[in-house]
């Protein structure tokens, strides 16, 4: 309830008067002042709430715009402000670096759901060719014998035919599996063995889709900002994403054995546990999650 009535007041008088009394002082207004003050994943961020929650119509749609429409809300907004570029040469070049940001992230949010409204689809050559690279990435020496198998298990895959496991993130999960196996081979084989262990072994297939998972729901509920607007200077992409699964899969393959779990059984704790533990590291305004080898 405080909360509430706190954040009413902050919205509708205080956040007014205060950033009226610091343009009086010194004559910049607030996005000018998050320029001079801040760098990275904060300025960005700063800037994306000011815009948000500013009461002129043209700094609120600046946050909606797509990145062929950024060019010209940098105008309307100086416009706006009556920023004159001559004195302030730097605000273009910012503000035109944070709306690509904004707007990237929520494009690759709509390509990255896109991709996972697609289902496996074993009509489909590129799926299947698909699949059949992640068998040669994974077991380059050890032939599949059939598309339906049971060597599927090999490689962490519950039944004879991986389509089905592939339900809850659709092509999304394949192609991340791909991605890692492809781009840290020598990592993968490594992890894939760990996984076959007598004691703390798990589905590394399997696994692996439950992390496209995390992926997409950090994503989707903007966990990532603060990592992407660190991670990458310009628009994030597709690629940024994959990236980003790659170091879960190899954090979490450490956790578990650091972890020693009494059983696979007690998978869904632990998983939620390490869930726990990187939402916990994203919420550092200066976090980048890099994957280091």
């Amino acid at each position: 309830m405080f909360f509430s009535l706190w954040e009413f007041f902050y919205g509708h008088f205080f956040r007014f008067w205060m950033k009226w009394l610091l343009r009086q002082m010194t004559g910049k207004c607030e996005l000018q002042r998050i320029f001079d003050t801040y760098v990275g994943a904060q300025r960005t961020h700063r800037i994306e709430n000011s815009l948000t929650y500013s009461k002129n119509k043209v700094l609120q749609k600046a946050t909606l715009a797509v990145q062929s429409d950024v060019d010209k809300c940098v105008e309307d907004i100086m416009k706006e402000k009556n920023i004159n570029p001559e004195k302030d040469a730097s605000f273009k070049i910012c503000m035109k670096a944070c709306l690509l940001q904004i707007s990237g992230y929520k494009q690759l949010y709509l390509d990255v759901e896109s991709v996972r409204k697609k289902p496996y689809d074993s009509d489909n050559m590129q799926h299947e060719k698909l699949l059949l690279k992640l068998w040669n990435l994974l077991m380059p020496t050890k032939k599949l014998k059939a598309r339906v198998s049971k060597q599927w298990a090999d490689i962490g895959f519950q039944g004879d035919d991986p389509k089905t496991d592939f339900r809850g993130m659709g092509i999304l999960g394949l192609i991340n599996l791909v991605y890692f196996s492809e781009n840290y081979t020598s990592e993968a084989h490594q992890i894939l063995s760990r996984s076959n262990h007598p004691k703390l072994g798990y589905s590394y297939a399997i696994v692996g889709i439950n992390l496209t998972e995390m992926a997409y729901s950090l994503l989707k509920s903007e966990a990532l900002k603060f990592h992407l607007y660190n991670f990458v200077p310009g628009v994030p992409t597709m690629e940024h994403f994959h990236q980003f699964y790659c170091y879960l899969v190899y954090e979490f393959d450490k956790f578990w054995f650091e972890e020693k779990p009494e059983s696979i059984m007690y998978f869904n704790i632990y998983r939620e546990k390490f869930h726990e533990k990187i939402k916990g590291l994203l919420l550092d305004c200066n976090v980048s999650l890099a994957l280091k080898i």
